[in-house]
């Protein structure tokens, strides 16, 4: 039961009409006023974390502008796009951000990880040492993260199954040991489960979100339209609990 997304478009050709002597529009032929476009309700943050050469890039980029590149540079420090959604009858602005996977980059991104209502976790299918660098990345969560963030491991690169080193059931059996993680397998390359692992995180967002600011959509609530941010908050004290072994 996983949701999809639509596009749409349309246009309007301005031609010789005035030039030809057109008859001018008036009454019930007057044009309409264009409407502005219904502000988001709720903007989210999330963030796709994981080892260098998983595919954040790729994904981002494949659901956000349905475009994938064989060849991606290595993330420097973090970048991100902006995708909207409607989902539940609300229209979510989604901030998504792209984060380094080498070490050295790790005092930069961690900083983003105290504002994400998301996580994406993502490792190679094909690669075991990324899978094995998931309980690395687990910590850095238990340590910056939110407690109530919504968690989601992606094994990347399914298109790739002649190559692949990590079954199915390890990915599932990992997820199974973080309560409330999600696990899916996806192709960035052949565009498979990529609108749904973001779509479905979401979605899981929603569901956690109080009743009432569903129903009165607060405009001062955490989800409510903030500025984008430009410089990453203060890092967060180190949690006290944490979330796996």
């Amino acid at each position: 039961g996983l949701p999809q997304r639509r596009a749409g478009g349309g246009g309007l050709d301005l031609g010789a009409g005035s030039a030809a002597g057109a008859p001018a529009l008036s009454g019930g032929q007057s044009r309409r006023r264009k409407q502005p476009p219904r502000p988001a309700d709720f903007k989210l943050q999330v963030i796709i974390i994981g080892s260098r050469g998983v595919g954040k890039t790729s994904l981002m980029e494949r659901f956000t502008d349905d475009t994938f590149c064989e060849a991606c540079k290595s993330t420097v420090g973090v970048d991100f796009k902006i995708k909207t959604v409607e989902l539940r009858g609300k229209k979510i602005r989604l901030q998504i951000w792209d984060t380094a996977g080498q070490e050295r980059f790790n005092s930069i991104t961690s900083a983003y990880y105290r504002s994400a209502k998301g996580i994406i976790l993502v490792y190679d299918i094909t690669k075991k040492e990324t899978f094995d660098d998931l309980p690395k990345w687990m910590k850095m969560i238990d340590k910056y993260a939110s407690e109530d963030a919504e968690l989601l491991l992606v094994g990347n690169k399914l298109d790739c199954e002649v190559d692949r080193e990590i079954t199915r059931q390890q990915g599932e059996k990992f997820a199974q040991q973080i309560t409330g993680m999600r696990f899916c397998e996806a192709s960035a390359k052949d565009n498979f489960n990529v609108d749904e692992i973001f779509l479905k995180l979401v979605d899981d967002i929603l569901k956690k979100m109080p009743l009432d600011v569903i129903r009165n959509e607060l405009s001062n609530s955490i989800l409510s339209l903030q500025p984008e941010p430009e410089i990453p908050p203060e890092l967060p004290p180190p949690r006290p609990h944490v979330r796996c072994c």
